[in-house]
């Protein structure tokens, strides 16, 4: 089994309330555009084994606030100092934020798992921060160092440790952001950026639970354009899907599946996650070229999916293939593997298999046992996180 196991020696108690900055610390020493609350001073942290008390079994997609959140800042041109834990709470922005008056920021979305030995299980971590470095070019925006990514997502994890349900209970969901905080008035790059790491424990992200999506094919709004910012994760390719998302739930549909923005006739992605469909030994997803999400889950499942001796094309995908399809699921972060039991194209609902024996159930089965530690991770794509004596 190849894991690699980061530890932190030096880290033996979190103290429960915050203390004032250190002299030594790094947060808030560039040029004051952003206030935010104090670092949380740290004394030798051990991390207690002991529960939030949570109802894990009423547990959905939903907001709940956890202990501590990660956050450090830098000027434009310059690296990340070391970050902070500060208890989880506001952050104070000027209203001339580039994030806030042009939209200059991006985010990412991990999950921490819970062994039966109590570790934390980390999957793809450096997958997630590759991709924010892509977007932060993109975006013209200063990034995280991958090895600094991946340690702010373990400590935020670790501190946030009595957060991760039980196994099988669902996940600590991580949400990296990575914003121009800097005052700025004309259009143009933010002077400071401000790196942060939330978390929220989670479990099924569609109100259906583990049912089959029914999904909505959507043809007066386009989600993405050529040559535009469809392929990173910013923020501002999410608001603009909520008109649409909100119209088909209105109308009794799970989501959205958006086709290309030229011909109207390929498949694209879903509002938050990649699509597949599958026929016999055959399974298509549509490339992505430019205007589609590469998703981590779902190279994830490519992967997995050749391995097992499926043929995996990624090609533009017509919607017209729907018809002759077996069966259609989506892959994310949020939504795992997905069982889509129906798709509605111009007022023609087209139902598809789900359930145990579909290769769907295979798929996840065997991602998810990765996740979790279940099953033997071959492929180096665990990070076990630990406290170390």
């Amino acid at each position: 089994m190849i894991q690699r196991t980061l530890c932190f020696p030096g880290l033996r108690k979190l103290l429960l309330r915050a203390g004032c900055p250190s002299s030594s610390s790094k947060i808030g020493a560039y040029n004051g555009y952003a206030s935010q609350p104090s670092p949380l001073q740290i004394a030798d942290p051990t991390y207690s084994n002991e529960y939030a008390d949570v109802d894990w079994d009423s547990l959905g997609f939903g907001l709940m606030p956890t202990d501590y959140m990660y956050i450090t800042k830098c000027t434009a041109g310059h690296s990340f100092g070391q970050g902070q834990l500060n208890r989880y709470g506001n952050i104070e922005l000027s209203p001339s934020a580039g994030v806030l008056n042009y939209g200059q920021g991006l985010f990412e979305g991990t999950k921490a798992y819970r062994k039966e030995n109590g570790n934390l299980l980390l999957f793809r971590p450096e997958e997630n921060a590759i991709r924010m470095k892509i977007g932060a070019e993109r975006m013209c925006m200063t990034s995280p160092s991958i090895d600094q990514f991946v340690d702010a997502l373990k400590q935020t994890a670790l501190a946030n440790k009595r957060w991760v349900p039980p196994p099988g209970k669902g996940s600590l969901y991580l949400r990296p952001l990575l914003l121009g905080s800097g005052p700025i008035l004309g259009l143009a790059p933010a002077p400071e950026y401000t790196f942060l790491i939330y978390a929220s424990p989670v479990r099924n992200y569609f109100k259906e639970g583990s049912a089959p999506l029914n999904l909505y094919v959507e043809e007066d709004f386009d989600r993405a354009s050529r040559r535009g910012t469809g392929s990173v994760k910013t923020i501002s390719n999410y608001a603009p899907v909520l008109m649409a998302q909100i119209r088909a739930k209105e109308r009794g549909y799970s989501d959205v599946l958006y086709l290309d923005s030229v011909s109207k006739k390929n498949l694209e992605e879903v509002s938050s996650c990649n699509i597949f469909i599958a026929k016999g030994k055959y399974i298509l997803t549509p490339a992505t070229n430019g205007t589609i999400l590469a998703g981590i889950t779902r190279k994830s499942i490519i992967e997995i999916a050749c391995d097992l001796g499926y043929q995996v094309e990624e090609r533009a995908v017509a919607v017209d293939e729907l018809i002759e399809a077996d069966e259609v699921f989506c892959t994310g972060t949020a939504v795992g593997v997905a069982p889509v039991g129906s798709i509605t194209y111009q007022n023609r609902r087209m139902k598809y298999k789900t359930g145990s024996g579909t290769i769907c159930q295979e798929l996840y089965n065997i991602l998810f046992g990765i996740q979790t530690g279940i099953i033997e991770d071959k492929k180096g794509w665990i990070v076990e996180v630990d406290k170390c004596s």
